[in-house]
């Protein structure tokens, strides 16, 4: 059974720091590439970091130089640090990887992160 089980969301202050966490089991972690998403209220869901299996990244334009993903393959989980936070970061992030979106149709429940002062 897929699980995707996203934590580290909260309240902070714009220029604050936040380290989201995301654990998965239910399938092989280390050979697939793990996403982050955002959705904002009345927006679609974006894409907002990815982290392939070799370990290389790619970020969208919007937090390029403030997010950093990374991976820890013994411990089936995924990190976002989000630096600089500004208010237009305020949405819940998920976790995801493409080949769990296209096989189970699964999300998580997501962590919310607001960015206010």
């Amino acid at each position: 059974q897929v699980q995707l089980v996203e934590s580290g969301g909260g309240l902070v202050q714009p220029g604050g720091s936040l380290r989201l966490s995301c654990a998965a089991s239910g399938f092989i972690f280390s050979v697939r590439n793990m996403d982050w998403y955002r959705q904002a209220p009345g927006k679609e869901r974006e894409l907002v970091a990815r982290i392939r299996s070799s370990g290389s990244t790619d970020y969208a334009d919007s937090v390029k130089g403030r997010f950093t993903i990374s991976r820890d393959n013994a411990k089936n989980t995924v990190y976002l640090q989000m630096n600089s936070l500004k208010p237009e970061d305020t949405a819940v992030y998920y976790c995801n990887s493409e080949w769990v979106v296209n096989v189970y149709k699964y999300w998580g429940q997501g962590t919310q992160v607001t960015v206010s002062s």
